[in-house]
């Protein structure tokens, strides 16, 4: 449960999606998005 949390925070903290919106994402497609913002975020912070 506590990845859930994880999860649902930090797309809302980067995507500003309300809570439902993320919370109707199947696990897969809410995963992929964690992986894309992470992504987004190493690019912009000059990580690898």
């Amino acid at each position: 449960m506590e990845a859930l949390y994880e999860e649902v925070a930090y797309v809302a903290y980067h995507f500003h999606w309300p809570l439902g919106d993320i919370l109707d994402l199947e696990h897969a497609e809410r995963h992929k998005w964690v992986a894309e913002i992470s992504k987004i975020n190493q690019r912009l912070t000059g990580g690898d």
